[in-house]
């Protein structure tokens, strides 16, 4: 992450900034074919099924951290919000570009330090409600002033002075410096007479009423934790309503599972986790009424070390390796990391070999490091390394320390992912043969031990958007937590001085290739440093019935993702297929086969347990 990109993003986690990388035209998939598709038409009137409602259900390997868009990181979570809510300007699907969502136009003072926003005067909530300024006034009063409120998008208003609205219809934020991201604020809108009448934002997971009120193109109407995730179509959503009536998010632990219920008609789309395995897309590619989107991704695949958890006052806990903190260490262990392999035998070509932290879909802010600079697979000058930082092989060929304790590690490992557990089969292997030892730690939750800062290691990744400030924000030393084990926006507790300087720097320069540069110079420090080492740019590897789903968008159009996107462009123009079967719903489910005619619930893979008082997050999927 998230994002988170992560998250990634639009978010700066998300967020698309003032400006914006050039994105791609939205795409439409359409029963087997690509063709063009405008996501910002009007819904037309024959999307719908012939009978019925028509529900889209979408199969996903994660599950949901919080339904408060306060707390939450996820992937599914932040996917969802952006259904539930609408933001002040949206990701154009065609090229990336700000373009107004509940904003309609925004401008800034002479210096720079003072925007308006035009509010949108038809916009309203789910209740009847209006929607206006002093919505968004309160929603970023509440993160500036609670701690607990600025969890996941905090690093947004940092830089806020003051926010007023003088009127229903204008926004005004006051800065305290120059901010690049003012056309781009990733944050979910919220209904003020609604949300202040909570009490602590640390423990409200917003899943205590329904339906959950909101302005987006979906309503929330069903959760279930560890279940499933259900919404209903915004009939009166000011860009028109979606043209299928339900969507269900439901959560499979098992990916074989999710991709056996495509096949059997009971889910509509596969996300995977976050992709289809090759073997799984392979054997869809030939399944009848089953279309395969196979393109490059805004993920990064990464390695992780833990630097020394500590809180923002430098308190430190966790029980990281201290042998992590050597730099050469680090770099001996990433030498040993061949990255082709990584890319042949486990992605199987469905995937580029990592480098820089934004992958090379968003071309403006893609890093390379120099010949001289790269860390290159080469065993023998990783060895050499720990011999360098005192680590000899002993007779017994086992890398020691001075204090004679042999050198061996912990990596956390999802469960849920197959591309970790054959990855850390793989580092067991090319390690080992270093002297070190590695045991691969595959849980379902691996945000606990995170939060505690229990790992020496761990499988890390982010969905990055096309700005990259809020997936370069996680790793500043603002985004440490503020006490020991608690949730907070960091990534894996890096905080440097130079990296920080170089964010505060790229936040303020609105010259494009200026601050380009600055991200890059960002993207080298983090490379330097060692303590993430990305393997690799995974493809979005999906696949959806081209019976239940007669065209989607794609983000962006030439070759690009359907789930995670950068928007809501994907289920909101998402096309029913005629002729579609009926289901039950009600349980987020399908009691006979087809989700479509029901309601389109988005259904999220059951894990098991409660939802905690706090947001989790999972670092294998960025916010967004």
């Amino acid at each position: 992450m998230v994002t988170r990109v992560p998250p990634l993003s639009l978010r700066p986690r998300r967020s698309v900034r003032l400006l914006l990388a050039s994105g791609a035209a939205a795409l439409a998939l359409a029963a087997g074919s690509v063709v063009p598709g405008n996501p910002l038409a009007p819904a037309p009137q024959e999307a719908q099924a012939d009978s019925g409602k028509t529900t889209l259900t979408v199969a996903v390997a994660q599950s949901v951290d919080s339904l408060s868009p306060f707390l939450a990181q996820r992937l599914i979570s932040t996917s969802v919000h952006r259904l539930m809510y609408d933001y002040l300007t949206n990701y154009d699907a065609k090229d990336n570009n700000a373009i107004p969502a509940l904003a309609t136009k925004w401008e800034p003072s002479p210096d720079k330090l003072t925007w308006t926003y035009t509010i949108r005067s038809d916009s309203k909530w789910s209740d009847g409600q209006k929607a206006t300024a002093e919505d968004a006034a309160w929603t970023f009063n509440k993160m500036m002033t609670d701690e607990s409120a600025a969890t996941s998008n905090g690093s947004f208003v940092g830089n806020f002075k003051k926010v007023t609205a003088p009127t229903p219809e204008q926004l005004v934020i006051e800065l305290k410096e120059p901010q690049a991201t003012m056309a781009a604020l990733d944050v979910p809108i919220v209904p003020k007479h609604v949300w202040e009448k909570v009490g602590d934002f640390s423990k409200f997971n917003n899943d205590t009423k329904f339906p959950i009120v909101g302005n987006g193109p979906f309503i929330l109407t069903d959760y279930k934790v560890d279940s499933y995730v259900k919404l209903k179509a915004n009939k009166d959503f000011w860009r028109g309503s979606p043209k299928f009536d339900e969507i269900v998010f439901r959560y499979y632990k098992d990916q074989d599972a999710a991709v056996a219920a495509l096949r059997k008609g009971e889910v509509s789309f596969v996300a995977g986790s976050p992709s289809l395995t090759p073997a799984q897309s392979a054997s869809l590619k030939t399944a009848k009424n089953i279309k395969v989107n196979d393109a490059p991704g805004r993920r990064f695949y990464a390695l992780a070390t833990n630097p020394g958890a500590r809180t923002k006052d430098g308190t430190k806990f966790g029980d990281g390796h201290p042998a992590l903190l050597d730099q050469k260490v680090r770099q001996a262990l990433f030498m040993a990391v061949d990255r082709k392999t990584v890319i042949d035998k486990v992605f199987q070509g469905h995937a580029v070999e990592g480098e820089g932290y934004v992958p090379p879909r968003f071309s403006e802010y893609f890093w390379q490091p120099s010949a001289d600079q790269k860390l290159s697979y080469d065993p023998a000058k990783a060895a050499a390394l720990l011999d360098e930082a005192g680590y000899e092989k002993n007779g017994a060929g086992k890398r020691v320390g001075k204090d004679g304790k042999p050198l061996d590690f912990r990596i956390l490992c999802h469960a849920t992912d197959p591309n970790d557990k054959a990855i850390g089969k793989y580092l067991q292997e090319w390690w080992g043969d270093l002297g070190i030892g590695l045991k691969v730690d595959c849980i379902d939750n691996v945000s606990d031990p995170w939060y505690a800062g229990e790992y020496d290691l761990a499988f890390d990744g982010w969905s990055v958007n096309p700005d990259p400030d809020f997936v370069m924000s996680i790793h500043t030393c603002a985004a440490l937590p503020a006490k020991p084990k608690e949730s907070a926006a960091t990534d894996n507790f890096i905080c440097d001085k130079q990296y920080d300087e170089l964010y505060a720097k790229q936040l303020a320069e609105y010259d494009p290739a200026k601050r380009a540069d600055l991200v890059k110079q960002m993207e080298s420090r983090l490379y330097d440093t060692g303590y993430m080492n990305v393997m690799a740019y995974p493809n979005a590897v999906e696949a959806y019935r081209t019976d239940q789903i007669k065209s989607i968008t794609t983000m962006p159009s030439a070759a690009g993702n359907i789930y995670g996107q950068d928007g809501y462009w994907s289920w909101w123009s998402a096309v029913p297929a005629a002729g579609a079967s009926s289901g039950s719903s009600d349980d987020g489910g399908s009691s006979t086969g087809v989700l479509i005619g029901i309601g389109v619930a988005v259904v999220v893979l059951a894990g098991g347990g409660l939802l905690f008082a706090m947001r989790r997050r999972s670092t294998a999927e960025d916010r967004e």
